[in-house]
């Protein structure tokens, strides 16, 4: 107990002890013998109090269970704490005694400490959890619920899908029952495990907060805590903070169903708007790093019209139409073409272009895709088996050469009807680069990957960072409407 809740205790044993003082005579004028009590009358006993017994019957225990305890009771075992640790080497300027004597300064090192979640999905020691929880760290640790600590490794990470594998040297360790993500109903319970703020409150026990399905397919744009582009997310109003990134999103079957990865708050705290990663994706994505370290992109080759309507409603209900083929693609190879209509894929009905780059992200290289296509006034099936996405033909170098960049402002937003805050238009490229990176004249890039552009150099600098390192997204805007466009750079 807290040491003001003891001292308030004391003061209450006090005041309790004066009243009943008062009431057998102490501190008051002194009784008569007659209204004395008989020496030989026992003194009143002192009232007794309920107390709580140190276990609860079992009957009584079980009565209390739910779908929520029991889904709690499933996952929980499997959650464990990642922290990090990063060393960053800077310059060092000598103190001035040690200037003195000809002292040059040196190198310091600063070290940050970070904390996150993670789940773990196999007995052996793999665990899922956010790339941006590891991503840049010098040291990783996981803490099981029980408080044991191992040094962990990192497999591999998605950057794009904010993904990472870690593995520990253990076996026999407790594992997070999978579910899907296909299948998630609207309002139904999810529960949300994790260690929001680390260790602050003293244990190693994971935080259980609970709310339901909120919606599905989110897209978030530069305005979810932490920024960049984040595609087809659960929502939920499952109370999400600040260490519970890389944790489970469970169902009330004790399923995980989603990978908890960002916030949407003005404040920093939560609002009641969480977002997941769906398990579905976070599997196909893991099971990528296992095997290869890295995650591989499916790639079928066809570039989508950009939407042409002047309303929101206008591009929810615009299709997705071909607009061109590269040659020799598995499109091409499957018989698509310019002007064919894609209205299906794996039976999921395409609406718009959002719903295109959604199914995009749950396609798998080298696995057969039925698509249902309209030409002209039929409709037929296509069987397209995605590749990897092919490299930009050129060093990144050359490619920033061949790009001219200016910083979005005020007047350039007003003439061109550019709703962005922030970002940097392309004015110019080459016709190699226009058409292998699928941008335009006018498009304004406001994210690279997961990082918002505020200016062109940082555009530049973004790329540049990130060639040779693997995939790189830029997330556009043309004509008042949002689009991605995947690309490597060697």
């Amino acid at each position: 107990m807290p040491a003001r809740l003891h001292s308030m205790a004391r003061r209450l044993g006090t005041a309790a002890a004066a009243l009943l003082a008062i009431a057998c005579g102490s501190g008051t004028p002194a009784a008569s013998d007659a209204q004395r009590p008989a020496a030989s009358a026992p003194a009143a006993a002192a009232p007794s109090l309920p107390i709580p017994s140190a276990t609860a019957p079992a009957s009584l225990a079980a009565s209390r269970r739910t779908a929520i305890t029991e889904a709690v009771a499933r996952v929980a075992p499997a959650v464990v704490t990642v922290q990090t640790e990063t060393v960053q080497r800077v310059a060092a300027s000598a103190d001035p005694f040690e200037m003195f004597f000809g002292g040059r300064g040196g190198v310091q090192e600063r070290r940050s400490a970070g904390i996150g979640s993670g789940f773990i999905v196999t007995a052996d020691g793999v665990i899922v959890t956010n790339a941006h929880v590891v991503n840049g760290a010098s040291n990783i640790n996981v803490a099981l619920r029980d408080g044991t600590t191992y040094p962990a490794k990192l497999v591999g990470l998605d950057e794009l899908n904010d993904l990472a594998v870690l593995r520990i040297d253990a076996r026999g360790l407790p594992t997070a029952p999978v579910g899907s993500s296909a299948d998630l109903v609207i309002g139904e319970w999810a529960i949300a495990i994790g260690n929001p703020y680390g260790f602050i409150l003293g244990n190693t026990e994971p935080s259980v907060t609970a709310g339901v399905i909120s919606a599905t397919g989110r897209n978030l744009v530069g305005q979810n805590e932490g920024g960049g582009a984040t595609l087809d997310l659960i929502q939920t109003d499952a109370s999400i903070n600040p260490g519970n990134s890389g944790g489970p999103l469970v169902n009330a079957s004790g399923q995980v169903v989603g990978v908890n990865t960002v916030i949407y708050s003005p404040s920093g705290g939560s609002i009641g708007i969480g977002f997941a990663i769906p398990i579905n994706r976070a599997m196909r994505v893991a099971d990528d790093l296992l095997k290869r370290g890295a995650p591989r992109r499916p790639w079928i080759g066809v570039r989508i019209e950009q939407p042409q309507g002047n309303t929101p409603r206008d591009v929810v209900a615009g299709g997705v139409r071909v607009r061109s083929v590269v040659l020799g693609s598995p499109a091409a190879q499957a018989g698509i073409r310019p002007g064919d209509q894609i209205l299906r894929s794996r039976g999921r009905t395409l609406r718009n272009i959002f719903d295109w780059e959604t199914e995009l992200l749950d396609l798998r290289v080298g696995e057969a895709v039925p698509l249902v296509v309209r030409r002209g006034g039929d409709s037929l099936t296509v069987r397209v088996t995605p590749a990897d996405l092919p490299e930009v033909g050129a060093r990144k170098v050359e490619v920033l050469r061949e790009i001219q960049l200016v910083t979005l402002t005020p007047p350039i937003r007003e003439e061109r009807g550019i709703r962005s805050q922030r970002g940097a238009v392309i004015v110019q490229a080459s016709d190699r680069v226009l058409d292998q990176l699928g941008v335009q004249p006018g498009d304004v890039i406001i994210a690279v990957n997961r990082f918002n552009i505020t200016s062109a150099e940082e555009a530049a600098r973004a790329i540049d960072a990130l060639a040779g390192r693997g995939l790189i997204r830029l997330v556009l805007e043309r004509r008042g409407y949002l689009f991605t466009t995947d690309f490597y750079i060697q």
